[in-house]
């Protein structure tokens, strides 16, 4: 196969693409980069396989392509996605990529750099975390699930409209992620539960394949709120 995906499925939008290309069908090789061994940090794997040395990534013949959004736009024009979860018309394209866009300063750096700085940087350093940074974070979380529940959900069904799209996709991995340090950032949200439990089964069976590692590593109680 000329396309080829690397990914850790312990990264968000590696699962979300992970997800995407095979509810979509796209023929491509599962090239795995386990992120905790520190593959990613050799020399080779900067010069031969992605510069920016980061999840996921992808290789179609001699072109290579990161950023998640990016990859998106590429096999929508290269390959063909369902034009339901990634319009081609020009006023429903770009609501999907206003979320896209948004979430960069939001779902993710807030979901992402929380799980962070309470999980991985421990285990990285040996060192307690920072509790005024987990706090600043736990409230961004807060503050974006807010966002997304009277904001983006407030009059629809999916992020951008009454139509599944990859919005939602990427929105629900970003999501997913505080579930390894034991907070749901859904509980006590029936709307957004509810919306999170339908994205996971319009996404099925690969958004639980998806999901199997992090489901393992999050806590069997997930009882911390926001």
């Amino acid at each position: 196969m000329s396309l080829k995906l690397f990914y850790d499925l312990l990264s968000q939008p590696s699962r979300a693409l992970y997800i995407l290309f095979k509810v979509n069908k796209i023929p491509f090789e599962a090239r795995p980069v386990n992120l905790r061994e520190g593959e990613h940090f050799s020399e080779d794997f900067k010069q031969n396989f992605n510069r920016f040395q980061k999840v996921p990534f992808i290789h179609d013949k001699d072109f290579i392509l990161s950023e998640s959004v990016a990859i998106v736009r590429y096999i929508s024009r290269e390959y063909g996605l369902s034009e339901e979860l990634y319009p081609k018309d020009s006023k429903q394209q770009a609501l999907v990529d206003e979320y896209l866009e948004w979430q960069h300063n939001n779902t993710r750096l807030y979901c992402a750099m929380y799980t962070y700085e309470k999980v991985f940087m421990p285990m990285l350093t040996g060192q307690e975390p920072d509790q005024k940074i987990i706090t600043r974070y736990a409230k961004g979380i807060k503050k974006t699930m807010d966002s997304i529940e009277n904001l983006w959900l407030r009059e629809n069904k999916f992020i951008c409209g009454n139509k599944v799209t990859v919005a939602d996709l990427f929105a629900a991995c970003e999501i997913e992620q505080p579930r390894i340090t034991g907070l749901n950032p859904v509980a006590g949200r029936p709307k957004l539960e509810e919306w999170l439990n339908t994205i996971r089964k319009e996404f099925d069976p690969f958004y639980s394949e998806a999901h199997q590692i992090l489901n393992k590593l999050s806590s069997k109680n997930e009882k911390a709120k926001l």
